[in-house]
C-alpha cells in the first residue's frame, strides 16, 4: 500500500497544495527527503507565481495530478550540504528553477540543455528518480541535487528576482539561441505580461530595438516610457500593424491564449524568427504559406540549461533587470489565482514564503 504523501520521506514538510480540478490551494502536509550526498537542502524564502501554475492547478494541459504543489522560480537559503556538495554551503543564498533532475547522460544533458532531456525532472507535478512525487515551491522547504541548484547573485534582491528563474530565463534563451540578442537586431514582444515585461528588459540591456505588441492599448506608456521599449503596437490596429509589416527580425510571443500567427508573420523580414514561449490549451493555426515565401521559422523555446540560467542571473544582476512584482502572503494566493487568470496584475506576484507560511 502506497504511503501517504506526509510519510514516504524523513523530513515534515508544510505547502498549499490543489487537491482537484478546481485549482483552489490549501494548507498541505508532507515530507521531504533526507538530505543525500549529493543534495542541497534549501529553506524557502520566496516563491514566484508563474502562469504555469495556474494552468497545472487547473489540468489544462492535462497530465496534473493530485495534490499538487506548484511553484519553480524559488529563492532560499541553503540549510545542509550532502557530504560530496562542493559548489554551495550553509548559509548560501540559492535558487532552483523549472527542474530539479534529469538522466545526466543524454546529448541534452552532456551539451548542457538540461531542459531538452527526455527525463528531465519538473520541479513540481512529476516523478523523481526515487518514483515518489516532486512538490514545488509554495512550501517551506527543498531539497535539490547540486548540479541543479543555482547560485543567487548577491546584488538582486530576492523577490524581484525570484520570476527570473520562469519568466527570466525563458524570454533569455531564445535570445541568446536564434541570435535575437545582437546589438541593432529589431525584436518585437508579444504581451506585455510576467514573461513580456522581463523580455523587454533583457532585449534592451542586449542593445536590441525593441517593439511591444498588445491588445491593450493602455500599455503602451508603461512599455515605453517605464520599460524603455523603442515602439508599440495595438495588435488589433489595422493601420498599425500594415505599418510595421517586414520590419522585425524576430518576434518573442509570450501569450498563453488562443491569437491569430498570421498577423505576426507578416511583422516578420524576410528569413525572420517567431518564437513561441507561451502555452496556449489549445492548438494555434499556423499558416503554411507565408513561411514558404518568406522562408520564416515559427519555432517553440522552453527554459534554458542550468549553466545558461546562471549566465542569466548574473547579466540580470549586472545590468539591474528583475522583475516588477507584487509580494503576497501565502493566504492570498487563491485571490492571486483568480486575478492572474484575468491578467490582472503588474506583472508578476511573488509569495513570502518565509514571513507568511506557517508550519
Amino acid at each position: 500500500m502506497a504511503m501517504s504523501p506526509a510519510e514516504e520521506h524523513p523530513q515534515k514538510a508544510f505547502g498549499w497544495a490543489a487537491r482537484d480540478t478546481t485549482g483552489v490551494l490549501s494548507p498541505f502536509n508532507f515530507s521531504r527527503r533526507s538530505t543525500g550526498p549529493k543534495d542541497v537542502s534549501i529553506k524557502i524564502l520566496y516563491c514566484g507565481v508563474c502562469h504555469s501554475d495556474l494552468h497545472f492547478l487547473k489540468n489544462e494541459w492535462g497530465f496534473s495530478v493530485y495534490p499538487l504543489v506548484p511553484g519553480h522560480e524559488i529563492v532560499g537559503v541553503v540549510t545542509q550540504v550532502g557530504s560530496s556538495v562542493r559548489k554551495f554551503q550553509v548559509g548560501d543564498t540559492v535558487a532552483v528553477g523549472c527542474m530539479v533532475g534529469g538522466c545526466d547522460e543524454c546529448d541534452e544533458c552532456i551539451n548542457k540543455r538540461e531542459s531538452y532531456c527526455r527525463n528531465s525532472i519538473l520541479t513540481y507535478n512529476h516523478i523523481y528518480h526515487d518514483g515518489t512525487r516532486t512538490y514545488g515551491g509554495y512550501s517551506d522547504k527543498l531539497v535539490v541535487e547540486e548540479h541543479y541548484v543555482l547560485r543567487f547573485p548577491d546584488g538582486l534582491p530576492m523577490a524581484a528576482g525570484a520570476p527570473l528563474l520562469c519568466a527570466g530565463i525563458t524570454v533569455y534563451s531564445p535570445m541568446r539561441y536564434f541570435g535575437l540578442s545582437q546589438p541593432g537586431t529589431h525584436l518585437g514582444v508579444v504581451g506585455l505580461g510576467g514573461l513580456g515585461h522581463v523580455a523587454v528588459k533583457f532585449a534592451k540591456a542586449f542593445g536590441v530595438k525593441v517593439t511591444v505588441i498588445s491588445t491593450s492599448p493602455g500599455k503602451q506608456k508603461e512599455a515605453m516610457e517605464e520599460l524603455g521599449a523603442d515602439a508599440f503596437i495595438v495588435s488589433r490596429d489595422e493601420e498599425q500593424m500594415k505599418a510595421a509589416m517586414a520590419t522585425m527580425d524576430g518576434i518573442i510571443d509570450t501569450v498563453s491564449a488562443q491569437h491569430s500567427l498570421l498577423p505576426l508573420l507578416d511583422l516578420l523580414k524576410y528569413h525572420g524568427k517567431l518564437i513561441m514561449v507561451g502555452a496556449p490549451p489549445e492548438p494555434l493555426d499556423l499558416p503554411i504559406f507565408p513561411l514558404l515565401t518568406g522562408r520564416k521559422l515559427v519555432a517553440g523555446s522552453a527554459t534554458g540549461g542550468i549553466e545558461e540560467t546562471q549566465e542569466m542571473l548574473d547579466f540580470a544582476s549586472k545590468h539591474n533587470i528583475t522583475a516588477d512584482v507584487e509580494v503576497i502572503p501565502m493566504k492570498y494566493i487563491n485571490v492571486a489565482m483568480e486575478r492572474l487568470a484575468k491578467g490582472d496584475v503588474k506583472y508578476r506576484f511573488v509569495i513570502d514564503i518565509a514571513n507568511t507560511l506557517p508550519a
